[in-house]
Formats: C-alpha cells, sequence, structure tokens
C-alpha cells in the first residue's frame, strides 16, 4: 500500500493538537501540525467553551498540511466526554456549549428522586458523576431553561465539530457512552431516563459504531483550506478510548490514560454491574470494538495545570512544566498528601491556596513552594492511583499485574516513577500521542487498511518503544498509603 496521511484531531479540555499520522502499512509516525491552548470561559456560574475558536484552528491544521505538501486522506476527531451543543431548527448553536465543571451535585441528587441512581447504573453502566451529561440536562429541565426549549438536536462535542468540518450528524458509540443515557442493553438511547427526567427525545441521533466513513469536508470548507474533499473517519470520538485502542500493551492489563484527568480502567467484553463496580464507582464505557471500558475518573494534571494558571499570575509569566518538575523533584518527599478528589478541587481558581488549605486542614506541613505543592499533587495521585488499582482488582476478582499509562501526562518521568514507586508494579509509558495514535489508526481502519485491533496494537507496537518503570516500594510510600486511606476514611470514601 502507499503511504495513508491521516490528520487526527485531538482536542483535550486543555489544548487542541492537529496531528498527522503516515501510515506505511506496518508502523505509523505521528507529525504534530498545529497546537492550541484550550479553556473554558468563565462567566459567574456559566462555564462555556468556544467551539468556533476550536473549528478556526482545526482549518489551520488543515491548511498546515496543505503548505507541507500533504493532502489527507482522511481525518478523524476525538474529543472530551460528557459535553455537547444544541442546535435550532436551521441547524445553527442555540448557545454557547456549557463546559462541565459548571455542574453541581444538587441536579443529580434530584435526578434520583425521579429514577434511583442504582437503576440508573444497572441501565446503563455508567457511573453517577455531577457532570455526566443526563445531569447536565436534567438541569435544563428543571430551570425550564430557553436553551432546551428551542433545541431541535444535541451533538457530542466531537460530533459538534464534525457537523461544522462536514454537515453530517451523528451520535459516535464511545463519546455516547459517557452521557449516562444509553441503554446497555440496546445501544440506545434509554426511553425510561428520558421519561422520568422529561428529556426531549427527540434532540438525539442514531448511535453509530465507530471504524467507518461518514462524509466529507463541505466544499465551502475545502475550497477555505486549499484542498480536496476530504472524508471523515469515525474513530473512537471519546479521547480516552482512542487513547486505549492505542495501548501497546497484550492480554490483561490496567490502564491509566494520564492527562486533565487520569483514567483508569480495562478492557471487558461484558459490562461490569456488581455491588463491588457500583461502590467503587467504576463506569462502564464503551470501547472502540463496541465492547466496554469499565473505568474510573481521577482528578490528574488539572490540580497542576491550575496551579500553573495561579502561579504565572504572580510571576508574570508562565513557568514552564520542566522547571515545575524539577522543582518538585528537588522537594522533600511524601511531605504533604491530600485527596486529589476532594470536591474542594474540581472547581477552577486559586488551586495552591485550596492545597495549603487542604494541607492546613488535615495537620500536615502546608506546601509554600512551587516545587513543593507539585510534588504534594504528584504524590498524592501516584498514592491514588494504587488506591484504585487495588479497587479494580476486588471488581475483578484478580489484582492487576501492569500497569499502561498514555496521554500527554507520560512526559513527566517523575509522576510514573512514583506511580511504579507507590502502586508496586511495572508502569510501561507510552505513546505519548495515544488519542491521537488510536485516532489514526482507528482512521486506517475505516478506509480498510487495518483489519481488526490486534493489527491495530501490533502497528503500534512496531511504532513506539515505550520506557518501562520499575517499582521501588519503601516504608515511607506504606507510610504516605496510610495516611491516604486515613483521609479517604473521613469523607467516606474508603
Amino acid at each position: 500500500m502507499s503511504t495513508l496521511n491521516l490528520l487526527a484531531f485531538d482536542i483535550g479540555a486543555s489544548n487542541g493538537r492537529g496531528i498527522l499520522g503516515r501510515f506505511d502499512g506496518e508502523r505509523i509516525e505521528m507529525t504534530p501540525l498545529h497546537q492550541f491552548e484550550n479553556h473554558f470561559s468563565q462567566q459567574g456560574d456559566l462555564y462555556t467553551w468556544d467551539v468556533f475558536r476550536i473549528h478556526q484552528n482545526m482549518k489551520q491544521a488543515f491548511i498546515r498540511a496543505k503548505a507541507a505538501g500533504l493532502v489527507p486522506d482522511s481525518f478523524g476527531i476525538d474529543t472530551w466526554g460528557v459535553d455537547y451543543g444544541l442546535l435550532d431548527t436551521q441547524g445553527g448553536l442555540v448557545e454557547a456549549p456549557r463546559a462541565y465543571r459548571m455542574s453541581t451535585d444538587k441536579e443529580m441528587h434530584a435526578a434520583w428522586e425521579k429514577i434511583p441512581e442504582r437503576r440508573m447504573f444497572d441501565l446503563t453502566g455508567i457511573s453517577a458523576i455531577s457532570f455526566n451529561t443526563v445531569f447536565q440536562l436534567y438541569r435544563r429541565v428543571k430551570d425550564g431553561d430557553w436553551a432546551l426549549s428551542q433545541a431541535r438536536a444535541l451533538l457530542m462535542m466531537p460530533d459538534l465539530l464534525a457537523y461544522f468540518l462536514t454537515g453530517v450528524k451523528s451520535m459516535e458509540y464511545t463519546a455516547a457512552s459517557s452521557t449516562g443515557l444509553v441503554d446497555l442493553a440496546t445501544r440506545e438511547i434509554s426511553q425510561e431516563i428520558l421519561d422520568a427526567l422529561e428529556i426531549p427525545g427527540h434532540l438525539f441521533c442514531d448511535i453509530v459504531m465507530p471504524g467507518r466513513l461518514l462524509g466529507e469536508l463541505k466544499d465551502d470548507i475545502a475550497r477555505e483550506v486549499g484542498l480536496p474533499r476530504v472524508p471523515y473517519a469515525l474513530v473512537g470520538t471519546h479521547d480516552t478510548a482512542s487513547a486505549v485502542a492505542a495501548i501497546p500493551g497484550t492480554g490483561d492489563f490496567a490502564f491509566c490514560s494520564s492527562g486533565t484527568w487520569s483514567c483508569f480502567g480495562f478492557e471487558s467484553d461484558t459490562p461490569q454491574l456488581s455491588d463491588e463496580a457500583f461502590l467503587s464507582r467504576f463506569g462502564n464505557e464503551g470501547s472502540v470494538q463496541g465492547a466496554y471500558r469499565p473505568l474510573l475518573n481521577l482528578m490528574g494534571l488539572w490540580l497542576v495545570q491550575e496551579c500553573r494558571r495561579e502561579w504565572a499570575k504572580d510571576l508574570g509569566y508562565v513557568p514552564d512544566w520542566e522547571d515545575i518538575k524539577s522543582q518538585a523533584a528537588q522537594a522533600l518527599p511524601l511531605r504533604s498528601i491530600i485527596n486529589p478528589d476532594d470536591a474542594i478541587f474540581y472547581k477552577a481558581g486559586d488551586m495552591p491556596k485550596k492545597i495549603q488549605d487542604y494541607c492546613r486542614k488535615t495537620h500536615q506541613p502546608v506546601p509554600e513552594t512551587i516545587g513543593q505543592i507539585a510534588r504534594a499533587c504528584y504524590e498524592s495521585l501516584a498514592l491514588k492511583y494504587r488506591y484504585t488499582i487495588e479497587r479494580m482488582g476486588k471488581m475483578r476478582g484478580k489484582p492487576v499485574s501492569s500497569l499502561n499509562i498514555t496521554g500527554g501526562g507520560i512526559q513527566n518521568n517523575l509522576l510514573n516513577q512514583m506511580a511504579a514507586d507507590s502502586t508496586g508494579l511495572p508502569v510501561t509509558a507510552g505513546p505519548i500521542e495515544g488519542a491521537a495514535m488510536g485516532n489514526a489508526l482507528m482512521q486506517a481502519m475505516a478506509l480498510g487498511e487495518i483489519a481488526g485491533m490486534e493489527e491495530l496494537r501490533q502497528v503500534v507496537r512496531a511504532s513506539v518503544q515505550p520506557r518501562v518503570y520499575l517499582p521501588r516500594r519503601t516504608q515511607a510510600w506504606e507510610d504516605a498509603y496510610g495516611k491516604l486511606l486515613d483521609l479517604l476514611s473521613t469523607t467516606n470514601e474508603k
């Protein structure tokens, strides 16, 4: 086969990338074309995404491909989950899409009065988190929201961006599975949940499985970027689904997709609906194979990202990630431990102060410097990794023997080693651009050049050289883990 040019858009809650995958049939090489910052805007209690800015940056990636003399054979899009846009009768946005971080527990608890939490879990396999799409929508129902009354279609964020480029409306399976609305038995939007919460059913498209072509660039977009009407390939549009597709592991492994969130899970042919899964808050999101990813979302590098934003205000410049890591490496180890998933860390703003207040309240040394605060975040994340892996072992009925970490977070070798030291497991880190690579290789599958997941992962193994971190567990890590368990017991998370 001739080399395929596969343009993967991997758009997260903190940045977006257009990355070209050059696939020769055996290996794939990933080359960044365009990168941009992506943050929600805040006006009071309203958080929104500037999707038109994202759209413009996506067009820039096409333009840069053209400038490099490359014509993409296809393009695919993956983003974070749960967020969506509402379209009116003319196909335009009713309003700027809301960002999930404006969610509260209030609407979630109100929904449970209409349909019990356990019933929702049994129907959808998705654990209850306040920002799930179902609870976002119920908030609008309770508020008598004008935008919801005007809406004629709902598109998840990756499907919305694809609609801007192609004019095609769809609802891809892996992103749909994050909503808390998809019935496990039928793979359709649950009528029982819609009826209980009075969510309009006409908003939803039919759910479509990834790994197929679905439209092409609109004429006007193609002319604007100077390219032919490039085919749109439906990939695992939830970024975690694409990242997990590109994990080079074989056999039975646990994964962590490391970024703004740390998404922990494993692959399963059947959903996990046991009491242990329900109580552990593991959700059964969809995999690109059409199966399941029992998964738990941890707060992740959001903590340090938010700290960095505050430090930039104080310093007058944005501190470099490598400098933050270097300062953290020089700070005293295991001095201050936090629960990364405590509710106070969920909202944006004043993150260094929130961490300091937490340590003060729990009678620990208060971190003051950039290095001390960053180290507290990294070590606490690594300890929460261990806690999550142990819960995963109980749920599966067998312990986890290895951990594969993928995503942008693997560039932090300090955190990777901490993860090995805390869990006592060998940690395989790679590939860095896991979501983009999984995205690109699913495009190759849609084009008929990859036959299935084993072949796809063989391409990944041939294309990357993951780094392995061996554990160096010490009594200090054991003592710190005991401290984390004490912290969790005070919030009934244990």
